[in-house]
């Protein structure tokens, strides 16, 4: 039944270009041709009788960042920008269509490119389409979200988040510990939290500093077990026959 409807919709692709689009006649042979092969590429490989498979879309991949948009509203202390992108993107971004927002939050900043938020925005999109890693592109919108709006904390904060899920604890520690340490509310709910992802981040350092120095521990050994290793046994003098004793 599919190979039946494969062939009827070659032919209906055909006329059309003959018929409607006036496909010129020296084309009809080349244009023919291309429908039969693919019609036997699909009767060679096709399977109409297994349910179909969609494979996953790489845009909605969860990550880590799903609830960015949110997190980012409530370091802004509620306050966000106007711009309909923005709103959009931050639509897109809930859905895990992080490159689509991406795109849209170029194109808001090329009209507004001194609005912080729409950097904020941007970076966020930017390591959620590659999947919590964190890339120069987002360091730079980042960075440029910090110049706007040196006092605003998202910007250090989302830097630091993207850099511990990249692997890289240390840098985002220190950027982290350097927020902490501005002076503000102190009451403030995001403060709370980022001091709970601080000890997070020093636990992690410990099992690192833990593991390296067992593994150097290890490689001490190692090296030194030729030097304490017994060495070739030494060969025992040759010694002179003894005289024959006297008759």
């Amino acid at each position: 039944m599919g190979l039946i409807l494969a062939v009827a919709l070659g032919l209906a692709s055909f006329a059309i270009m003959v018929l409607v689009l006036k496909l010129p006649r020296r084309l009809w042979e080349v244009t023919g041709a291309a429908i039969v092969i693919g019609l036997a590429g699909y009767a060679a490989q096709g399977s109409p009788g297994f349910a179909g498979s969609p494979g996953a879309i790489r845009e909605t991949v969860t990550t880590d960042l799903d609830g960015a948009v949110e997190l980012r509203k409530a370091l802004g202390g509620g306050e966000i920008s106007g711009s309909a992108f923005l709103i959009t993107a931050d639509a897109l971004a809930r859905r895990g269509q992080f490159g689509t927002a991406a795109g849209l939050l170029r194109g808001a900043i090329r009209q507004s490119p001194d609005d912080a938020d729409l950097w904020l925005a941007l970076g966020n999109a930017l390591v959620g389409h590659t999947d919590g890693v964190i890339t120069p592109a987002a360091l730079l919108a980042y960075k440029r979200a910090a110049e706007i709006a040196p006092d605003h904390p998202g910007p250090p904060f989302f830097t630091g988040l993207a850099l511990a899920q990249s692997g890289r604890f240390a840098d985002a520690r220190a950027i982290w510990a350097e927020l902490l340490a501005k002076p503000g509310d102190a009451d403030a709910a995001w403060k709370a939290d980022l001091a709970s992802r601080v000890k997070q981040l020093d636990m992690i350092l410990a099992l690192q500093r833990q593991g390296s120095a067992q593994a150097q521990g290890q490689e001490q050994e190692q090296a030194l077990e030729p030097l304490q290793s017994p060495g070739p046994k030494q060969a025992s003098p040759i010694q002179a026959p003894a005289a024959p004793p006297p008759r």
